[in-house]
């Protein structure tokens, strides 16, 4: 690492070629409609990310030759960490050598950042602290278990840990307004990394115990009360079968056993996040999220990551910690959609900044940002993908579809216009294939999705690998249907429809036939009056194939391709 005068004059020399105090255009959320976007100079922005691998940052001339690749990949972001321990190699003495490296890369490859914060804990461990941490136990304590042992986990009990912590973040953040403050490169932050306690539920350190067994703090148990109607259902109900108790210790309101410990710890490590990202803010106030490591079926508190953002303990860290802006998921199991469904209850804006990198993300892509308009998807580990195949071909396809729609996406955010669909995943990657209906508000027609291939000539009845498809060939609106429960299919099926007028929608993805039904009263059958594929450019519409004849079926549905991503727009009548 560098010296301190280097990064010192690093500094200086930045402001000597042109940084300024940050404008009123800093990165920022605002509201539309239900939705909550990233503005960045004035404009909504969706993150087309791609996390890098945990340690790829740490050698950023090995990451050079990297960048032709992300943009391939059509990223418009990269996810990337800072290193507490590369930050303040000795206490006191903060280089900015990486962090300004990987800015300046960002900038010549045109992408933008979202920095994360390797502070005390990065998979509930503490391995990026500085060595002046790590070497002084006393000083800087860390949590026990049952037994005293030690763990390699700093307690969020000890001041001192906190303090070092803010004081690093924030001089993090001084720094990113320096350097960065007129030129917003750095989007948002996340502070830590999936924070929490394993493999016992909560720290049995004497500081830990002698707080356990104290009062509720009341701040919590006001929010509560305030919040009643709208709390995780998980910890509604735990407060209600202990009489919804307004004072008391931990296990008098909540009652003995590991989930209380959880809940003991959430508050605790949110309340440490806060002291840290208010620090952070006062010196740079750009949007801030935690993230959480998620949880298999069945698992107990302790065999997971335990008190971390998790979406039945958001009310604790809303109550503990203000200045952290939502929640977020890390999804590595197959059941995005149940996962996206929990981090968007309570208004809780979704991003993703991990994600298992497989061709499926291609269409979870496209599913968050129409269904529950998502601020940023970003695969894990990008850096690894292929452009050529796989997945990282996949999600370049899927990307750069989403770069074309990403105008019309942020337009109809949060207005009830738009929506995503796929096959519902089970975390063991059982899919139901089932058809499944989209109504949307003000549409003159309910669209009917199935998820197979399209059929073939009028008089064929088709058949995939999935099982027997139905279609009567005769009916001009006859659905398409798929007759059973599949396993994950090796090419992804999904995507997003917006609707542009109530009788035209626009239709985007793989693998997918959509067939229409009026609404309300009128002539019963929906005929196409046009389909068009096409393609945004400029803010305005390129039309390429007029799809009124074998590629409609003649008029019957809309086709997207497994394997292909391509974007429809139809226009719908009715007849007799």
């Amino acid at each position: 690492m560098k010296s301190q005068p280097i990064a010192v004059a690093l500094l200086v020399a930045a402001t000597a070629l042109g940084a300024q105090q940050p404008d009123a255009g800093i990165p920022q959320l605002r509201k539309q409609g239900t939705a909550t976007q990233l503005v960045v100079d004035g404009k909504p922005f969706l993150i087309l990310g791609g996390e890098l691998g945990n340690s790829t940052a740490s050698d950023l001339e090995r990451m050079r030759p990297m960048w032709a690749k992300l943009r391939a990949m059509n990223l418009n972001t990269v996810i990337a960490p800072v290193y507490w321990e590369f930050l303040e190699p000795r206490e006191g003495q903060f280089d900015f050598t990486q962090v300004d490296s990987l800015i300046a890369q960002s900038r010549a490859n045109d992408m933008r950042l979202v920095l994360l914060w390797f502070g005390s804990w990065k998979n509930s461990m503490s391995s990026y602290v500085p060595e002046y941490v790590k070497l002084d136990q006393a000083r800087f304590p860390r949590t026990e278990a049952t037994r005293g042992q030690g763990q390699e986990i700093l307690s969020p009990f000890s001041a001192a840990n906190w303090e070092a912590d803010a004081r690093a973040f924030a001089a993090l953040m001084r720094h990113l307004r320096a350097f960065d403050g007129s030129r917003h490169t750095v989007l948002m932050v996340q502070v830590e990394n999936e924070t929490g306690m394993i493999p016992e539920a909560r720290d049995h350190s004497p500081a830990a115990d002698s707080l356990f067994a104290r009062a509720v703090p009341p701040q919590l148990l006001v929010y509560l009360e305030r919040h009643r109607d709208a709390l995780a259902p998980e910890l509604r109900d735990r407060w209600a079968a202990r009489g919804n108790r307004t004072s008391g210790t931990w296990e008098d309101v909540f009652g003995a056993g590991v989930h209380t410990d959880e809940l003991f710890m959430a508050w605790h490590f949110a309340q440490y996040h806060e002291r840290v990202a208010a620090a952070g803010k006062r010196e740079y106030p750009l949007p801030m999220y935690a993230n959480a490591a998620l949880i298999r079926p069945g698992y107990l508190p302790g065999r997971y990551v335990s008190a971390g953002p998790l979406p039945h303990l958001i009310d604790v860290w809303r109550a503990a910690s203000p200045s952290t802006n939502f929640i977020a998921p890390d999804i590595y199991f197959p059941n995005v959609a149940e996962w996206t469904e929990k981090y968007t209850r309570s208004a809780n804006p979704l991003f993703i900044p991990e994600a298992r990198l497989t061709p499926q993300v291609s269409v979870d892509a496209l599913y968050v940002f129409g269904k529950h308009d998502a601020i940023g998807y970003s695969p894990f580990a990008i850096e690894g993908a292929s452009t050529e195949q796989g997945a990282g071909a996949a999600l370049a396809r899927s990307f750069g579809l989403l770069a074309q729609l990403a105008p019309l996406i942020a337009q109809h955010q949060g207005r009830g216009t738009m929506t995503g669909v796929m096959p519902a995943a089970g975390f063991e990657g059982t899919v139901d294939e089932a058809p499944q209906t989209i109504s949307l508000a003000g549409a003159e027609y309910t669209l009917n999705v199935s998820f197979a291939n399209p059929p073939g000539p009028p008089t064929a009845a088709p058949a995939t690998a999935d099982g027997p498809v139905s279609f009567s060939p005769g009916l001009p609106g006859a659905t398409l249907q798929t007759t059973q429960t599949t396993r994950a299919s090796s090419a992804p099926r999904g995507g997003l429809v917006i609707m542009l007028a109530p009788n035209e929608f626009l239709i985007a993805g793989t693998g997918m036939v959509v067939t229409f039904t009026p609404n309300g009263a009128g002539a019963p059958i929906a005929g196409i009056l046009a389909a068009d594929q096409v393609h945004y450019e400029k803010g305005n519409w390129v039309r390429g194939l007029r799809m009124n004849g074998d590629q409609t079926h003649q008029g019957r549905h809309v086709a997207l391709g497994t394997g292909e991503f391509t974007v429809q727009r139809v226009k719908l009548y009715r007849y007799r």
